[in-house]
């Protein structure tokens, strides 16, 4: 019996119809505007009729196209947001603080690590473009220009700043009161009568760097002591560096007794360079951090440090966001949040032999 090479006709060689929005309306019976708002999480339909709708939108395998949606409605429901040091875990609490919030106002968080890259933040902020995203919160690398926040701004992009600053911008601006913050810990190690005092992590390239510096030197001239530029230490804020900074101080013929540093990170190695040197931190030497992060009270001694609310950041940047895509022509908003002394074993008074 010869075997017959015709194709099978019934064999269909297209590809599957896609699932439309009148599918999942006809199948719940209701109207396509109904399934519509049920997916883009409108509060405005009752819980027993959003339901039906994403059970039949399972069922038939629905797949929401959000780009379509916001090319309708002019928004996609996405914001950028870009930090420049997400291993730091001041910036990740940040950042985590952002999502959260933006998640509950119906918004999806696209995130990009720069490692103080200003090539790498540019190309993603101009992706973010392309993807027509509601917004951009930023954290600026080192050395960011005010041209890119004025390019978001020309694209009538609400554009929040975090933590840094940028000189000669006007833009909404969410930051911890550093300079504040930097003159209370300074004063505490006065009061506890240190007046050698080094600052370690000097940092000029940030705004928040220059306010911590300001607030040092502040604490420094309100108690009429002289400042020691050879005490001043300029490093990038690491472990390694607060290490290797604290044993160059300790070098030189008239050391300090005590020490403020930029951050946790580099009061951590500085830390470590003490024990290195047979110094036992809180009782040879006092040293002070700044950000207050959860490792903080983990160390022994506990460090000394300055809590800044990274919740409360998070939650003012998004406020400050979704205030600017209802009034998109309002004056800017800079947003200082306080910050308290928490005082530990990493300090103490200064002892004469």
């Amino acid at each position: 019996m010869a075997h017959d090479k015709e194709t099978d006709k019934s064999v269909s060689t297209q590809p599957p119809r896609r699932v439309t929005l009148v599918d999942v309306a006809k199948k719940v019976g209701v109207s396509t505007s109904t399934v519509s708002l049920v997916l883009r999480d409108s509060p405005t339909i009752p819980e027993r009729t959003r339901k039906r709708v994403l059970e039949a939108a399972d069922q038939l395998g629905y797949v929401y196209n959000r780009r379509a949606a916001g090319l309708r409605s002019a928004q996609s429901g996405i914001v950028g947001v870009v930090v420049n040091d997400l291993t730091n875990p001041y910036f990740a609490e940040i950042v985590a603080s952002i999502q959260e919030s933006m998640t509950m106002h119906g918004r999806v968080v696209v995130l990009s690590n720069t490692a103080e890259s200003t090539e790498r933040q540019k190309k993603f902020v101009d992706t973010m473009r392309e993807y027509n995203v509601d917004g951009i919160v930023i954290c600026p690398a080192e050395n960011t220009t005010p041209d890119l926040i004025q390019k978001i701004q020309a694209w009538r992009k609400p554009c929040i700043l975090f933590s840094r600053n940028i000189p000669s911008i006007e833009a909404d601006y969410v930051a911890g009161d550093n300079r504040g913050g930097m003159y209370k810990v300074t004063q505490h190690l006065i009061e506890l009568g240190h007046r050698r005092i080094a600052m370690i992590g000097v940092n000029d390239r940030t705004s928040t760097g220059r306010d911590r510096r300001d607030g040092y030197l502040d604490g420094l001239a309100n108690a009429g002591i002289s400042v020691e530029k050879e005490l001043m230490v300029t490093c990038p804020a690491t472990r390694a560096d607060g290490m290797e900074a604290i044993s160059n101080v300790l070098d030189k013929e008239n050391p300090p007794t005590a020490a403020v540093c930029f951050n946790d990170i580099v009061a951590f190695g500085v830390m470590l360079g003490l024990r290195a040197r047979q110094l036992e931190p809180g009782r040879d030497f006092s040293v002070t951090g700044f950000d207050d992060i959860a490792e903080s009270r983990l160390w022994r001694p506990a460090l000394t440090s300055v809590a800044i609310s990274r919740s409360q950041i998070g939650d003012e940047v998004v406020s400050l966001l979704l205030r600017r895509l209802r009034e998109p022509d309002s004056p800017y908003e800079h947003s200082s949040i306080n910050t308290e002394l928490v005082v530990r074993d990493s300090t103490s008074a200064l002892t004469t032999n």
